[in-house]
């Protein structure tokens, strides 16, 4: 028998943390999202299809804003006008410490992901990664840098509201598509994985 009381899904605002960011992603902030959508699509542009290099733009544009600024607080001083307004130009202690926290649990994954792969020896993590490294390697090899970072931003503007549109439909298909990868990865790891040689830890220590 069915169960009579399943699981409620959560909804896509909800997974996206329910906040401005999942607005706009689901363009619920319609003109955020249009902002976000030009301003990426003209980076784009400039740097991939006009040929304009980014330090000298970047320079260029900040030259920009510091002559408009200085002339500004001159011309306020002349006329007795208010200075330009701005925000207090430092990093909190507190964004300090998070960043910290961040990089540091980031560098202790990947050390940990060494540590099981030169000194544990786990087969199975070992191809696991050299398999993802190697696509991201031939996805890298297929576009430029500026040009990932753009469909990663037409992705996030657009898949989040097409899974919100056709969640249920899509969760189908996702688990017909995750049972048949499991399988297959049953399948490789009875007839290859498990055969292969792992090297015993005697004689390796691991601690000194």
């Amino acid at each position: 028998m069915a169960d009579s009381n399943p699981t409620p899904r959560v909804s896509v605002h909800q997974a996206l943390g329910g906040g401005t960011v999942a607005d706009v992603l689901l363009w619920r902030e319609w003109c955020s999202g249009v902002v976000m959508l030009t301003s990426s699509t003209m980076v784009w542009y400039l740097f991939e299809r006009a040929g304009y290099n980014f330090l000298s733009f970047m320079a260029n544009v900040l030259s920009l804003l510091v002559a408009i600024l200085f002339f500004w607080a001159k011309s306020a001083s002349l006329l007795n006008r208010s200075l330009p307004p701005l925000p207090n130009l430092e990093i909190s202690e507190n964004t300090v410490v998070i960043i910290t926290d961040e990089l540091h649990q980031w560098i202790n994954h990947t050390l940990s992901i060494a540590h099981n792969i030169a000194i544990a020896r786990d087969v199975k993590f070992f191809l696991k990664v050299a398999v993802s490294l190697w696509l991201v390697s031939y996805i890298g090899s297929l576009f430029e840098f500026l040009t990932l970072v753009y469909i990663g931003v037409i992705l996030s503007l657009s898949v989040p509201v097409v899974y919100d549109k056709y969640q249920h439909f899509i969760d189908e298909k996702l688990c017909v598509t995750h049972r048949f990868i499991q399988t297959q990865y049953r399948k490789i790891d009875e007839m290859v994985l498990r055969k292969l040689p792992l090297p015993s830890n005697g004689g390796y220590p691991l601690h000194s």
